[in-house]
């Protein structure tokens, strides 16, 4: 397989362009990505072997994943806010990603706890107090809807 010079040089130049806009929320922002593109794989397969696959519910996921996005996003614009704020202030602190990195954290262990979701819905031993740990968190968010 040949490289394409000129698909490395956009590569490199958007993930440039990107690591200097981000800073040090690049590398969050790039392990979300990676836990919802193994998220989504580990879904998938998980629905192929229950036999419950669906292109419906797929797209959802994705729709949901791409909100993720949107997600730390916000975060970023509340960041960039809040600094613009202090520095009229007089305060500094700039390049601080404290909402944006926040939410990306956040978003990285909803992402983890649904892959080890998946990974014990195909089959796969998955130490007990992970399980239980799993149970509690569903069980709290549950109690949070309803307002409990």
């Amino acid at each position: 397989m040949k490289r394409d010079p000129a698909r490395t040089g956009a590569l490199a130049a958007v993930l440039a362009a990107l690591g200097a806009y981000l800073g040090e929320l690049l590398v969050p922002v790039c392990v979300l990505f990676a836990v919802m593109v193994a998220d989504y794989i580990s879904g998938m397969a998980r629905a192929w072997v229950t036999r419950t696959l669906s292109s419906r519910i797929g797209l959802r996921g994705i729709v949901k994943k791409l909100s993720y996005l949107f997600a730390v996003a916000v975060g970023v614009v509340v960041d960039w806010v809040l600094q613009e704020a202090l520095a009229r202030a007089g305060l500094e602190a700039a390049g601080t990603y404290f909402v944006g990195l926040l939410v990306t954290v956040w978003l990285i262990l909803n992402e983890c706890i649904s892959v080890l979701e998946n990974v014990a819905g195909l089959g796969a031993p998955v130490p007990p107090f992970l399980l239980r740990l799993i149970e509690r968190l569903k069980q709290n968010a549950g109690d949070h809807a309803e307002g409990k």
